[in-house]
C-alpha cells in the first residue's frame, strides 16, 4: 500500500486521538487500550513499510503518549512535578523570552552603571553599602581574609536567613509587577547597581580575585534567580497594562498564572544558593581554585541553560510535532 493511501485509510483516526490528547479528556479504559492496540499495529506497519517517513514519527508520537495515558500509577504527583519543570516553565520562559532578555540586559547595566558610578565617586560605595558593612570590609582586608563576612554566623543559621532574604526579595520583585512594573524596576536597578560598585569596591582594593572566587559561588544562582524574579514582575505588569485582545481581568489572570509559575521555579535555586552561601562560600579562600570554578561556571551554566536555551530546545522539540501533525492534516 502506497504510504498515501495508508495515511488516508486511517487519518481521522489519528487525528481523533490527537485531538482526544491534546483536549484531555477521559476516556473508558478498555475504549483506551483498543485505540493503543489499533496504533500499536498502525505504527509496526508504518515501520515496515515506511521507516524513514514523518508518518511513522508521527504514530510513534501517539503511541507514546497514549501508553503514559494507560499505564499512569500512584506516581502522578511526582509527573506533574517533574512535567512543571521541565515542560511548563520553559515553555511559558520561550513565550516571554523578549522579557526575560529584556530583564537580563537591564540587569547587566545597572552592574556596569555601579561600578563605573563607584570608579568616578568615591563616596557612592558608602552610599550604597553603608559605611559600617564598608569599614567591617576593610577591616577585613588588612587582616587578610576579604570574605571574612560570610564565616560569620552559624552554617544553618545563616543558610536559613539567606535563602528567605533571597525569596522575600524575588516575591517582591515579582508581586510588585502589579503596579505597572515600577516597584519592580527599582528592585533591579537596585540589586544591580549594588552587585557592580560592591564588585569595583573589592577590585580597588586589590581583592578582585578573592571576591569573585567568594561571592560568585553563590551569587551566580542567587543573582540569576533575582533576574528571573524581575521578568516574572514585568510579566504581570504587561499583562495589567497591554491586555491585548482579552479583557483586563482575564489578561490579569493569565499573566498572574504564568507569571506565579515562574516566580516558583527559582525557589530550588534560590535554595541552592542559600545552601552555598552558609556551607560554601565561607571555605572559598581554602578550597582549591578547580573546584571553586567548577561550582560557579556550572551554576551558571545550568541555570544560564534552563531559563536561556533549554526553552529554545523545547519549543524546536514541540513544534517538530506540530509539524508531523499538519503533514498529516495535508493528506487529503
Amino acid at each position: 500500500m502506497k504510504e498515501v493511501a495508508f495515511i488516508r485509510q486511517n487519518k481521522s483516526k489519528w487525528l481523533e486521538f490527537e485531538q482526544s490528547l491534546a483536549s484531555n479528556q477521559s476516556r473508558n479504559p478498555d475504549e483506551m487500550a483498543n485505540l493503543y492496540i489499533h496504533l500499536l499495529n498502525d505504527l509496526s506497519f508504518a515501520q515496515t513499510y515506511y521507516p524513514k517517513s514523518k508518518t511513522t514519527d508521527y504514530l510513534n508520537f501517539l503511541v507514546t503518549q497514549i501508553y503514559r495515558k494507560i499505564y499512569k500509577t500512584k506516581r502522578l504527583e511526582k509527573n506533574r512535578f517533574r512535567k512543571f519543570f521541565t515542560t511548563d516553565v520553559p515553555l511559558l520562559m520561550y513565550k516571554h523570552r523578549k522579557t526575560m532578555w529584556f530583564a537580563f540586559v537591564m540587569f547587566l547595566f545597572f552592574v556596569v552603571l555601579g561600578a563605573v558610578s563607584a570608579k568616578y565617586d568615591d563616596t557612592f560605595v558608602r552610599l550604597i553599602l553603608g559605611d559600617g558593612y564598608v569599614n567591617m570590609t576593610l577591616e577585613n582586608i588588612e587582616k587578610g581574609d576579604p570574605m571574612a563576612v560570610y564565616k560569620s554566623g552559624g552554617r544553618m543559621g545563616s543558610f536559613i536567613g539567606i535563602t528567605v532574604n533571597n525569596v522575600n526579595v524575588a516575591l517582591r520583585a515579582f508581586i510588585f509587577g502589579i503596579l505597572a512594573g515600577i516597584p519592580t524596576f527599582y528592585i533591579a536597578m537596585t540589586n544591580g547597581i549594588m552587585v557592580g560598585s560592591f564588585q569595583y569596591f573589592f577590585y580597588e582594593q586589590g581583592v578582585f580575585a578573592e571576591s569573585l572566587q567568594g561571592i560568585w559561588l553563590h551569587g551566580a544562582m542567587e543573582i540569576f534567580s533575582i533576574i528571573v524574579a524581575t521578568a516574572s514582575g514585568f510579566i504581570l505588569a504587561a499583562s495589567v497594562l497591554f491586555p491585548g485582545t482579552y479583557s483586563r481581568f482575564n489578561s490579569f489572570r493569565m499573566g498572574f498564572r504564568e507569571s506565579l509559575y515562574i516566580i516558583l521555579s527559582t525557589l530550588p535555586f534560590f535554595v541552592a544558593a542559600g545552601f552555598i552561601e552558609g556551607f560554601v562560600t565561607r571555605l572559598s579562600n581554602t578550597m582549591p581554585l578547580s573546584l571553586n570554578l567548577i561550582i560557579i561556571l556550572g551554576s551558571f551554566a545550568f541555570i544560564f541553560f534552563y531559563y536561556m536555551v533549554y526553552p529554545f530546545i523545547l519549543s524546536r522539540k514541540m513544534g517538530k510535532r506540530r509539524e508531523l501533525s499538519h503533514y498529516i492534516q495535508s493528506i487529503i
